[in-house]
């Protein structure tokens, strides 16, 4: 997914490392790549801001940190935990490596990093909920079989919640992806909060 410069990068880690000092609801921590950031929809549309309205809407009393960077892989995530964990998040919805896989990069690699991300993660105290993914056919099913299972495996040996697939129903579809019949539109984040919070409902507190 999309690139982002390191200027902007670190703009953006600085302004969403942390909620502001009036708010002291308990943080969802949104961390991952351009499906996290929004790319290509207006300001507010992406799903971290859906997902704030809502849990608000709902009576829950959480704070919505987004910390998306287009292009991130989980090598590049794990280069962004001292900004993640500055956050104090009580959860994480950890969405990472789709650009691994879009790039071919070995598995093994991606399930180390995700593992150690989870692993900080919880050793300070958050709850993870893990973001399954899947590839374009036209990667080899081999490649595509081992990729998915490394979220299964992830999930399971941590104990982890997993949403199956984090863009069911939007990947593919023109009616709710931009162009590229992978990143979402405006109506496809709604279909994506609807997704995360089927499956991170269960881990909230009224």
């Amino acid at each position: 997914m999309k690139t982002v410069s390191l200027l902007s990068m670190m703009i953006l880690l600085t302004a969403a490392q942390s909620p502001s000092p009036q708010d002291s609801r308990p943080v969802i921590l949104a961390f991952g790549d351009s499906l996290t950031a929004g790319y290509g929809v207006p300001h507010g549309s992406g799903y971290p801001d859906l997902l704030q309205k809502k849990l608000d809407g709902l009576g829950y009393n959480y704070h919505v940190v987004g910390m998306g960077i287009s292009g991130d892989t989980t090598s590049g995530g794990r280069a962004r935990m001292r900004y993640a964990l500055a956050a104090k998040p009580s959860i994480v919805i950890l969405e990472l490596g789709a650009n691994d896989g879009l790039r071919g990069l070995p598995t093994t690699q991606m399930q180390a990093n995700l593992e150690e991300m989870v692993k900080e993660f919880q050793q300070a105290g958050a709850k993870v909920v893990l973001a399954g993914m899947t590839l374009p056919r036209n990667y080899t099913a081999t490649y595509v079989k081992t990729f998915e299972d490394v979220f299964r495996d992830i999930a399971k040996k941590y104990h982890l919640p997993l949403i199956p697939f984090f863009l069911e129903g939007v990947a593919g579809n023109p009616r709710y992806t931009l162009e590229d019949f992978i990143h979402p539109n405006a109506e496809g984040y709604v279909l994506v909060t609807d997704i995360v919070m089927k499956t991170l409902q269960p881990l909230l507190k009224k």
